[in-house]
């Protein structure tokens, strides 16, 4: 059995997650509810569960505030933390650059049970403290503009400062992170996940398979087709549809 913890302020949404679980996901034991910051911390200390279901918005505070507690008191977080939240997008957002899990209210039970499913096969969860300092940093800046993006890999999660990405490069349903120290990156996920997340950060997409950083840009050569040269001398080919939007941004920076 998975021993989890719900933290909710409304009674009803957590006895809907309680039936959820029991309908959907029966290995999940839950020892314990709470309806505040201060009773969720209490409970998390006192069960130090696998799962922590967290809602953002409660009457005395955030979930953001009980891992800030945890965090100053015990210095890690042992949990695996869910997010449980209504559509915000910069806390969305924020999650998804931290690479943490997240529920939208109401709850799609396929995106529970890959939530599940994915925490199943976590045999370390060392690097989960690494991403809920990222996504603390985030939240506290309350700005689109973020500096790290944790990746998360066959390995574990890592962290990369944003400004060193050049590119991103499609290779078939996974990107291909490529940085400046010549170092590359396989990440489970399609480019159009990273473009929409990338895209605030000034990245654009120029081709099918190819999502660059404009910062690195070097040149940008109409001839053979039309490519861009890269800060690391890579030439990457532009499509034709993305020809005149390519040059719209660049006389804009």
């Amino acid at each position: 059995m998975i021993t989890a913890v719900l933290i909710d302020d409304d009674h009803n949404l957590r006895n809907g997650m309680r039936a959820m679980l029991a309908l959907y996901a029966p290995e999940i034991n839950i020892l314990g509810e709470a309806n505040s910051v201060k009773t969720g911390t209490k409970l998390i200390e006192e069960h130090n569960p696998k799962i922590v279901f967290l809602d953002i918005m409660m009457n005395d505070g955030s979930g953001f505030d009980i891992l800030e507690q945890l965090n100053k008191k015990y210095g890690k977080i042992s949990s695996h933390i869910v997010f449980v939240t209504a559509h915000e997008k910069f806390a969305i957002k924020a999650f998804r650059f931290s690479a943490l899990d997240f529920l939208l209210k109401p709850i799609d039970p396929e995106e529970l049970q890959s939530v599940i499913r994915k925490i199943k096969n976590i045999t370390d969860n060392s690097s989960e403290n690494k991403t809920i300092e990222l996504l603390l940093e985030n939240i506290s800046k309350k700005a689109d503009s973020f500096k790290k993006i944790a990746l998360s890999t066959s390995d574990g999660i890592h962290l990369f400062e944003i400004k060193d990405i050049i590119r991103c490069e499609s290779v078939d349903n996974y990107t291909k992170f490529h940085f400046k120290n010549h170092k590359t990156v396989l990440i489970s996920k399609t480019l159009k996940e990273y473009e929409e997340l990338l895209s605030d950060q000034g990245f654009e997409r120029i081709h099918q398979s190819h999502l660059i950083n404009l910062n690195e840009l070097k040149s940008y050569i109409k001839k053979d087709g039309g490519f861009v040269i890269m800060s690391d001398n890579v030439q990457v080919p532009v499509s034709q549809r993305k020809k005149e939007r390519l040059q719209e941004v660049i006389g804009r920076l």
